[in-house]
């Protein structure tokens, strides 16, 4: 099971993440066969009898080394162009949520629903029991349908913050007097944790994100309860 305290990436648990896994590996076996090939020229300069070190130039030799990189630079651009278009795009989502970062909690706003919103503070470790995390775990999640695009708009009242859930591939900067837009899509039940990524001051580290993922039918009821209680 992943956690954002690993090494590794999260798993990834929308589509977006795993096109950004995949480009990581892309780029990665990218490096992987510079560095051999690279490494493999160097022991054979260093080994060879034959080589003419007072050589002042090849022209050949000279265009091949300016050509080669560019095209494993488009090699490595195009897959990166089409991830930025993919993270940017936001096409018919379903529901819409204001997040508004304050120092130090999180504010959420259901702006297609009428006066839905709550405020979102850490657990403290004292009121923790069985199944929630340490530092991570909220008492209100955001709460959102699965297999359903969700589009956040971001901002923050006092200082930077940075919302960012990685196991579903958001990152935005939650920037005072801007609003920032970043969306994502949910392919599983359950529930992806985050944090501000931002230093945003003394107890930077102690506001989380929590995101419930949940069907439809569950969200629905959970819409008209807390609408309720309102």
């Amino acid at each position: 099971m992943s956690h954002p305290g690993q090494i590794s990436f999260q798993d990834a648990t929308s589509p977006l993440m795993e096109e950004l896994l995949y480009f990581h590996d892309h780029v990665m076996l990218t490096i992987l066969l510079i560095s051999g090939f690279v490494l493999y020229v160097i022991t054979a300069l260093v080994t060879s009898s034959t080589w003419d070190y007072f050589a002042m130039d090849h022209e050949v030799l000279e265009s091949i080394w300016t050509i080669l990189p560019a095209i494993v630079l488009i090699f490595v651009a195009l897959p990166s162009l089409r991830i930025l278009y993919l993270m940017d795009e936001i096409d018919n989502a379903h529901l819409t949520i204001k997040t508004v970062g304050h120092q130090w909690y999180w504010s959420y706003e259901y702006t297609d629903y009428h006066e839905l919103g709550f405020d979102s503070y850490m657990l403290p470790t004292d009121d923790l029991t069985t199944g929630f995390s340490r530092l991570l775990d909220v008492d209100h999640r955001m709460v959102v349908p699965t297999s359903s695009p969700i589009r956040v708009l971001i901002t923050a009242e006092d200082v930077l913050h940075s919302w960012t859930v990685p196991g579903l591939g958001v990152k935005a900067d939650a920037v005072p007097g801007r609003l920032n837009q970043a969306t994502f899509l949910t392919n599983m039940v359950g529930m992806f944790f985050g944090q501000c990524s931002e230093i945003c001051g003394a107890n930077h580290s102690f506001m989380p994100i929590t995101i419930e993922s949940v069907p439809l039918s569950a969200f629905e009821n959970w819409v008209s309860l807390m609408i309720e209680n309102e």
